[in-house]
């Protein structure tokens, strides 16, 4: 059957799927427009299918807090190309994925997942299978991490590859929490402080020190307390709180939240970026 030239703007403006794939689904589905609908959706599982075994190695981190200040989220939207990972349309699907998780108090990736997408009656599963389709490219969320605290920051480095959020106990002011969360991006902390060290990473530390001191014809009754002092400090270049602070590296980040905003702490971040 004969499909117009407006029929294929009205898919085209409902699905953003291209013109030539618009026109084949209206005529697949004479003319329905729901079945064409439905037809380029089916096309982009296809495509997700064919693509599962990609990497989705390129995209958009982002990061933002809820209304009250208390929550707030990082996460990724995955590609596989810079091209489409700096297209308009990708960040702003990736933008409405973070917006919809903060107002609904998503907690996990499965949960943001489950969620009707703004302005359709699908979910984002199946929105981002859709967005395959019309992409050509495997799309995942990636990274998906929350903060709380009774303030949360977040900061968005310049390029949408690095992001964080942390989150304080007491009133932080915003300036405060924003020189906090890009302390976390420009100095990549593994916890807050050392009580919050995974014990695997501890032990490997202390192993490496003490390896490092025999080696360098250390006694080995004094290889164990060498091993000790090398992980105090590391302790001190990898938890948040103690940090040197990047603006003022003669206090440390604890110092600096607790000079410039009294009774605070920082008690947790998350940070994701891209390799």
């Amino acid at each position: 059957m004969s499909i117009t030239a407006a029929e294929v703007k009205a898919l085209r403006t409902q699905t953003g799927a291209g013109m030539m794939d618009c026109k084949k689904a209206l005529q697949e589905a004479e003319g329905n427009m729901e079945k064409a609908v439905e037809i380029l959706r089916l096309k982009g599982q296809k495509v997700a299918a064919k693509r599962s075994d990609r990497e989705a190695s390129e995209g958009v981190i982002l990061s933002g807090v809820n209304t009250d200040g208390t929550t707030g989220i990082v996460m990724s939207l995955n590609c596989e190309t810079d091209f489409v990972a700096q297209n308009a349309d990708f960040i702003s699907v990736a933008q409405t994925l973070l917006d919809l998780a903060i107002s609904d108090g998503c907690e996990t990736k499965e949960d943001l997942l489950a969620k009707t997408y703004p302005g359709s009656d699908q979910t984002v599963a199946d929105k981002i299978i859709e967005e395959t389709g019309k992409i050509g490219e495997r799309l995942e969320i990636g990274g998906f991490s929350i903060a709380k605290g009774e303030t949360v920051s977040a900061y968005i480095h310049p390029g949408n590859r690095l992001a964080t959020i942390v989150g304080f106990n007491g009133s932080v002011e915003s300036s405060i929490g924003r020189d906090v969360a890009m302390q976390a991006a420009a100095m990549a902390p593994v916890a807050v402080d050392e009580s919050q060290i995974p014990e695997d990473l501890i032990a490997k530390e202390k192993e490496i020190g003490k390896e490092l001191a025999i080696q360098e014809g250390k006694p080995a009754e004094l290889a164990e307390k060498i091993s000790m002092g090398r992980l105090n400090k590391w302790y001190k270049e990898v938890t948040l709180v103690n940090q040197p602070f990047i603006k003022d590296n003669k206090q440390t980040v604890a110092q600096y939240v607790a000079s410039t905003c009294p009774g605070a702490s920082v008690v947790s971040f998350s940070r994701l970026a891209l390799a």
